[in-house]
């Protein structure tokens, strides 16, 4: 690796407090499988954040019957009032990657809808429960 690149790599760990490059280097590696599987279609698990003005004609029933439409992948939903006209929008959900873009074009793609972002990430393989005595 250049010596600069290196370094500027070094000024960025630092920077956002980890121990070493090792760590640093998992999470990069991680963030990138996490796009993988998202590119690829396999299960994830997503955050779909939406700020919107509500006083937009039906559009608070729209999302709703979005959501409703999503049904089972919605693992749960935040909403806050963030003013008299804005509301803010959190959902959970979980499935394939596929489905969850479907999902978060709807509602980011819904008039009125001011801004909205997916971060998404594998879904981690189940373990096996440990069986009490």
């Amino acid at each position: 690796m250049e010596r600069e690149l290196l370094q500027d790599f070094d000024r960025l760990i630092e920077k956002k407090g980890y121990a070493n490059r090792s760590e640093a280097l998992r999470d990069l590696v991680r963030r990138e499988l996490d796009q993988e599987v998202w590119r690829s279609g396999k299960p994830a698990v997503a955050t779909i954040t939406l700020v919107y003005d509500h006083h937009v004609r039906e559009l608070t029933e729209r999302l709703t019957e979005i959501q409703h439409d999503y049904g089972d992948n919605i693992l749960s939903a935040l909403h806050v009032h963030l003013d008299h006209d804005h509301c803010l929008e959190v959902i959970a959900a979980r499935g394939p990657a596929r489905e969850l873009e479907a999902l978060a074009d709807r509602l980011t793609n819904a008039k009125g809808v001011q801004s909205g972002k997916v971060v998404a990430a594998a879904l981690p393989a189940a373990r096996p429960r440990k069986r009490s005595r």
